[in-house]
């Protein structure tokens, strides 16, 4: 399988190791200490569907990933030359004492990183290369025109891309109308809105001001061609500023360079990677489709070619369902045209498969979840035909309905007949059922965890009284009308809703009550929810009448995108902290500051790292590694400040504490219990204060905005969306999440949840079930009720897996 021009591929293929482990039928692991893992040793069959459960944080991805993975990666990386081994970026060796028999391993993880706005459907499947190549060699050609290359139809080529978006098919501009909102201020009031704040805005007013402008003058009465040059002009004078500044101030004179309003705002937009300058810019631009290729992002020449009377841009917007209809009846002239159209709709079958059917070519990758990339990337597996090799898959299962989920479970079945070994790091109680093996850790989490409980065929779990799985996967499904319906204080009633496959959907929220959103992949319900359900309530929150006075959205998206951002730091709780430190008599006779115990700004930070805690070690032709940093040992701060103790802990050994721990250590301080008991009544009670952003999972990272939301609550009757939040969690602490969910509308609030998981929807409230498919054949409101009424409904999918979870 080759790599796309788009995107990488889906994962590298690794060379066996010679000796034991090709004769081996077990991969034998040793000694396994990755992350919480304690000294584990496991065997483990191969050929088989092996999936690896325990609660949240229990170590078994460090287990399935971080060692067996990172292991058959490591192994294939000591097989390329030496020289090439610096081009690739390569993870370090897990700690593990050995792993034996261990296959190539080809990886399918859930990436928490956004996808570039290029990549899309066709890329990530590469779908489009098979369909710009079709085009090419047997499309329908203007009289005289000449053939073009495949490069030519896509819009992220040179050859292909629309000269005027550059291939984005949409352009941004601005007005002055945007720049300048209240035109009756002056410049130096900041009539212009759309320049930065602080000194840099500052700097621009004291340049128009030497350049000889009016700056206390009202916008509106400056002449049209004065305002023209001040938000427009692309010239770029430098002048001699005197800035005017407080008596007791040194004032320097320096030289100032002008730039426009418009100027600032579009290169702001296109260069900054600050996603908060990002969105400053986005709010004085307006977006619209390229008027050049009409948003089709590719030139003239390749909009002139057609396949079945279409377009390439017309066929990359349709559903992989209709596409597919469309190769299967269109005649060919050629016999180019046949073997790529079969080639095509081979390529689209396994997508098709796996409930993605509704999603078009060119749908963008940032649109679609987690869920939603990872199985692109297994259904492009499935035609790449490998054989002999380890799938690790993470989650699999995620965003799925259960209808869409028995459709996987044959994917990864035809995995395992074709001679592959299949790990499965997995929630879903159905695929943990389907298993041939399990790999049970516990039997909590994190330093409570990191131990194989049981390892053998599902049947014999029900024997280990220790396993949160086994309680679960063989109790009785809980019968239904165990809690009385809550009554509705009120609605909220979107109706005629026309948005991407919704079409007239009319759809009723009770307030007061707990509303569960369900429907099988694609069928509009983040839409409903997320966008319209939203925008919504958003816009009635300042009529007074209405019932509702604060929106909470609550999605899956990182708390923090580098290292320096952690669970401390998101919550508040480390200004909590630095506080408790800055008020000891140490600190007080030193005159430090709060800021002398943030590792993120120079004076308490360990400068050797600067406040990272290790540094890189470049090892030449092997892979750089990472190590604690020689001066600080990893504590990020240097030896003044950790001379400083609250309670008989410097401030790195706090940032080390688990949640759990914390709350004991912090008791007494009401600031820091709050946030604590949030967390811990969550079920994040094993997380580590200092726990970098970019080591939480999107389901982690979604109960911390929740627990932060707790522990502010307020009795104003808040709406609380949320987008799957049982994603990720096994499902004891699914039960904990409802409690807390449920808790709050006893408060009474509202909570809206977009949910799969049935025993979530079998409590609600209410239910609006979307459907029947997904895509075009989605959109419609297939029933809605009380959970008992839905379950009962002859036109849902979601009746039959309702009825089971019910008891029914």
């Amino acid at each position: 399988m080759r790599p796309s021009a788009d995107d990488p591929a889906p994962g590298p293929a690794l060379l066996p190791i010679p000796g034991r482990d090709a004769v081996d039928s077990h991969v034998r692991v040793r000694g396994a200490r990755e992350h919480n893992l304690r000294g584990v040793d496991v065997d483990i069959p191969r050929d088989t569907l092996t999936v690896f459960t325990g609660v949240s944080g229990s170590g078994k991805s460090s287990l399935a990933f971080g060692t067996l993975y990172a292991e058959a990666q490591r192994r294939y990386f000591e097989s390329v030359a030496p020289y090439a081994r610096r081009l690739i970026h390569q993870i370090g060796a897990p700690k593990v004492d050995s792993v034996t028999g261990l296959p190539p391993a080809v990886s399918l993880e859930q990436r928490r990183s956004s996808p570039g706005s290029r990549s899309s459907v066709g890329t990530v499947t590469l779908l489009s290369n098979s369909l710009r190549m079709l085009y090419s060699r047997a499309g329908t050609y203007p009289p005289g025109a000449s053939r073009l290359d495949s490069d030519a139809f896509s819009p992220n080529t040179a050859a292909g891309a629309c000269p005027s978006c550059h291939g984005l098919g949409r352009v941004h501009r601005t007005s002055e109308e945007l720049l300048v909102p209240d035109a009756s201020l002056s410049i130096r009031q900041g009539a212009v809105a759309a320049w930065p704040g602080a000194w840099q805005g500052k700097n621009l007013r004291d340049v128009l001001a030497a350049l000889g402008h009016d700056v206390d003058r009202p916008w509106r009465e400056l002449p049209a061609a004065e305002r023209e040059w001040i938000l427009f002009t692309e010239e770029q004078p430098v002048v001699t500023v005197h800035p005017v500044r407080d008596a007791d101030r040194i004032q320097r004179p320096y030289q100032g360079t002008y730039m426009s309003a418009h100027r600032y705002v579009m290169r702001t937009f296109s260069d900054t990677k600050s996603a908060t300058l990002r969105a400053r810019a986005e709010k004085f631009l307006t977006d619209a489709p390229c008027p050049v290729c009409g948003g089709r992002r590719l030139r003239p020449e390749a909009l002139a070619v057609t396949f079945a009377g279409r377009t390439i841009a017309e066929l990359a917007g349709v559903a992989l369902t209709e596409l597919d209809d469309v190769l299967e009846r269109t005649p060919h002239e050629s016999e180019a045209g046949r073997v790529l159209a079969e080639d095509l709709r081979s390529r689209i079958g396994p997508v098709v498969e796996l409930g993605l059917g509704y999603l078009s070519l060119d749908r963008t990758a940032p649109t679609l979840s987690a869920g939603e990339l990872q199985r692109l990337r297994l259904a492009t597996q499935l035609r790449s035909g490998l054989f002999g090799v380890v799938y690790v898959l993470d989650e699999p299962s995620a965003g799925l309905h259960p209808a869409d989920t028995e459709a996987l479970l044959g994917v990864l079945d035809r995995l395992k007949a074709a001679g592959n070994t299949v790990f499965v790091v997995e929630h879903d109680l159905d695929v943990v059922r389907h298993a041939d093996w399990l790999v049970d850790v516990g039997p909590l989490a994190g330093e409570h965890g990191g131990l194989v409980l049981y390892s053998g065929p599902p049947r014999g779990l029900a024997a280990v009284a220790e396993s949160a799985t086994g309680r679960h996967l063989f109790a009785e499904p809980r019968a239904g009308g165990t809690r009385p319906l809550r009554t509705a204080t009120g609605s909220v009633l979107l109706s005629g809703v026309d948005r991407h496959n919704l079409r007239g959907v009319t759809a009723r929220f009770p307030l007061g009550v707990f509303t569960a959103v369900t429907g099988v992949s694609g069928s509009g319900k983040s839409t409903l929810v997320g966008e319209v359900l939203a925008r919504e309530v958003a816009g009635r929150l300042a009529e007074p009448d209405f019932p509702v006075r604060r929106l909470v959205e609550v999605d899956q998206k990182p708390i923090g995108r580098t290292p320096r951002s952690n669970l401390a730091t998101y919550t508040g709780l480390f200004d909590v902290v630095r506080k408790l430190f800055t008020a000891l008599p140490e600190s007080k006779a030193r005159g430090w500051k709060a800021g002398r115990f943030s590792f993120n700004v120079p004076g308490g930070r360990c400068e050797t790292c600067q406040g990272e805690g290790f540094v890189s070690v470049e090892l030449l032709f092997l892979p750089s590694t990472y190590a604690p940093c020689p001066a600080c040992g990893g504590a990020r701060y240097n030896p003044g400040t950790l001379e400083v103790r609250y309670r008989g802990l410097d401030i790195a050994q706090v940032l080390g504490l688990t949640v759990e721990a914390a709350a004991e250590f912090f008791s007494g301080v009401p600031a820091a219990e709050r946030s604590l008991r949030a967390l811990a009544d969550i079920g994040l009670g094993y997380l580590r204060l200092g726990q970098p952003a970019t080591e939480l999972s999107g389901g982690e990272a979604q109960r911390i905005k929740l627990a932060t939301e707790l522990q502010r609550l307020r009795r104003d009757h808040t709406l609380y969306l949320l987008d799957e939040p049982t994603t990720g969690l096994h499902p004891a602490d699914v039960r904990v999440l409802l409690a807390q969910l449920h808790g709050l509308v006893d408060a009474g609030h509202s909570v809206v949840v977009v949910e799969h998981d049935m025993e979530v929807v079998a409590g609600a409230d209410w239910v609006i079930d979307l459907g029947p498919g997904g895509g075009t054949e989605g959109g419609r409101v297939t029933a809605c009720g009380p959970p008992s009424e839905v379950a009962a409904s002859t036109g849902s999918r979601t009746a039959p897996y309702l009825t089971r979870a019910l008891g029914g």
